[in-house]
C-alpha cells in the first residue's frame, strides 16, 4: 500500500502549499451573506466547510472529484465480467484525485484483504447485545469495540509528531474500511440467519466479498453491492454523517471514534434511516391496498392520505438537490437491466411518476423529486434481502469510503478544530433593535 500512501502524501503536500498561498493572498475575502433564517433553519446554504472528495450541485447532483456517476460507471475499473464500478476505485479517486488504473485498484483490494482480520473481542462485544438490538446499534458498538486497534490512538499517546497525524489516520482508515464488511455481515447473519456465519473469500473484491459474507453469491447481487457501495460513498461534507465524522475528527479523535459518531448521525430518520423508511412505507401501502402491484391511481390516493396525516413520503425531497437524484437514476437503470418485471421495482417506478406532481401541487416543496433512498430497498428485496432494518448498515459501510478519505485529508492539511460561533435568541433580538453587534466573540 506504500504507493497509494506515498501518492496521497504527495498530493496532500502540494495542496497544503496551495491553500496556504490562497489564505495568505485572499484570507480576508468575504464569501456570501448569512441570513437569520439560515442560522435558525439548519444552516442551509451557508458555505462553511471544505471537502475535497466530492461536490453536490443542486442541478447536476453529486460529482466525485469532478466525475458524475455515469462517468464513474464508465471510467472506473470493474470486476472481471462485471459492468459496475469497483468501489475500491472510487476510494482511490477520492483519496488522490486521479482515476485509478486496473492495477491501482487491484493493489487497493489486496491491501484491504490483508487488513480485514477482525479481533475476536469485537464479535464477543456484538454477542453481548440483545439480539433485538437495532442493526445500527450493533454496528456502532462494534466500531467502538474495534477502536482498541487504532494506530492513531497508540501513536498519539506515545507522543507522535503533528506532521505524522495523517499517516496514522491513513492506516486506521484502511483498517476500518477493510473490516467493516466482516462486521456488518456478522451482524446480519447473527440477527436474521440464526447466527450461521460465512467466512470471507479472499479471492473476491471488497464489495463482492461483502455480498458473499452476507450470504448472497448471486453475481447480480454482487454487482448491486458494487454499485450501491459506489453511489452511497460520499455526498460532500455538509451532510450529517460526513460533517459529524469531520467535526469529531477535528478534536483529534481517532478515526474509529469519529466514524462511530458519524454512524450515529446516519442512523437518524432524516438521514440514512430513510432507506429503511421507504421500503417500510411501500410494504404498508401494499398491505393496506391488498395488492403487490398497486395502480398509479391507488398510489396517488395513498400518497394523499400520507400527506393528510401530517407525514412525509419517504425517499422524496433533498436539502440541496433540485432534480431527480442521479443515484436514483443509476439504480433505476440497474433495475431495468436486471429485473424489469419485478412487481416491487415497477411499483417504485410508478411512485416516481405519481409523487412529484402531487408534491408540486402543494406549492411548498422545493424538491419533489426522488433521492437515493427511494429505490435502493426494492433492488435489495429482489435478491431476497427483505430485512429493511439492516439497510442503513449497508449505507454505513459504503459511507466509510468517503468520510474516511476526507478524514485523511483533514489531518494531511492540518485543519483545525471546528468551533463555529453561536448566539442566543436574546442577542438576536438586541441586534435586530440595533442595540449591539450579533457577530464576533
Amino acid at each position: 500500500m506504500g504507493s497509494l500512501k506515498a501518492r496521497f502524501k504527495e498530493k496532500a503536500d502540494s495542496l497544503a502549499i496551495e491553500i496556504k498561498d490562497i489564505l495568505k493572498t485572499h484570507g480576508n475575502k468575504v464569501i456570501g451573506e448569512v441570513q437569520l433564517s439560515q442560522i435558525y433553519q439548519g444552516m442551509r446554504g451557508i458555505t462553511g466547510l471544505v471537502s475535497e472528495t466530492s461536490l453536490l450541485d443542486a442541478q447536476e447532483g453529486i460529482r466525485f472529484r469532478g466525475y458524475s456517476i455515469p462517468e464513474l460507471q464508465e471510467k472506473l475499473p470493474k470486476a472481471e465480467g462485471g459492468s459496475e464500478p469497483l468501489p475500491e476505485g472510487l476510494f482511490y479517486l477520492m483519496l488522490v484525485g486521479d482515476l485509478p488504473s486496473a492495477n491501482d485498484v487491484e493493489l487497493v483490494t489486496s491491501n484491504l484483504q490483508r487488513r480485514s482480520h477482525v479481533p475476536n473481542h469485537v464479535f464477543d462485544t456484538i454477542e453481548a447485545l440483545p439480539i433485538n438490538s437495532h442493526p445500527m446499534t450493533q454496528f456502532v458498538v462494534a466500531i467502538m469495540a474495534l477502536q482498541t486497534e487504532s494506530h492513531y490512538q497508540k501513536r498519539y499517546a506515545a507522543g507522535m509528531n503533528k506532521k505524522d497525524y495523517w499517516d496514522a489516520v491513513f492506516d486506521d482508515a484502511m483498517d476500518l474500511i477493510a473490516r467493516l464488511p466482516r462486521i456488518a455481515a456478522y451482524i446480519y447473519r447473527r440477527k436474521y440467519k440464526n447466527g450461521e456465519h460465512i467466512q470471507p473469500n479472499g479471492l473476491l473484491d471488497w464489495a463482492g466479498n461483502f455480498a458473499h459474507m452476507l450470504g448472497y453469491d448471486d453475481e447480480g447481487f454482487m454487482e448491486l453491492m458494487r454499485l450501491y457501495m459506489t453511489i452511497h460513498a460520499d455526498h460532500e461534507g455538509g451532510n450529517v454523517s460526513a460533517h459529524t465524522t469531520h467535526l469529531v475528527g477535528s478534536a483529534l479523535s481517532d478515526p474509529y471514534l469519529s466514524f462511530a459518531a458519524g454512524m450515529n448521525g446516519l442512523a437518524g430518520p432524516l438521514h440514512g434511516l430513510a432507506n429503511q423508511e421507504v421500503i417500510k412505507w411501500i410494504f404498508e401501502m401494499r398491505e393496506e391496498l391488498n395488492t403487490e402491484s398497486p395502480s398509479k391511481e391507488q398510489i396517488a390516493e395513498y400518497v394523499r392520505k400520507t400527506l393528510t396525516a401530517g407525514k412525509v413520503v419517504p425517499g422524496y425531497g433533498h436539502a440541496v438537490l433540485r432534480k431527480t437524484d442521479p443515484r436514483f437514476t443509476a439504480q433505476m437503470e440497474f433495475g431495468k437491466k436486471h429485473m424489469p418485471e419485478d412487481p416491487l421495482v415497477k411499483t417504485v417506478w410508478n411512485i416516481y411518476e405519481t409523487v412529484p406532481p402531487i408534491l408540486q401541487s402543494l406549492g411548498k416543496i422545493k424538491n419533489p423529486w426522488p433521492n437515493v433512498d427511494a429505490h435502493s430497498g426494492a433492488l435489495l428485496v429482489h435478491y431476497g434481502m427483505v430485512e429493511y432494518d439492516f439497510y442503513t448498515v449497508l449505507f454505513g459501510v459504503s459511507r466509510a469510503l468517503g468520510v474516511l478519505a476526507s478524514l485523511c485529508w483533514d489531518r494531511a492539511l492540518s485543519l483545525p478544530i471546528e468551533r463555529p460561533k453561536s448566539v442566543t435568541t436574546d442577542l438576536v433580538k438586541s441586534w435586530l433593535k440595533g442595540e449591539g453587534e450579533i457577530w464576533g466573540e
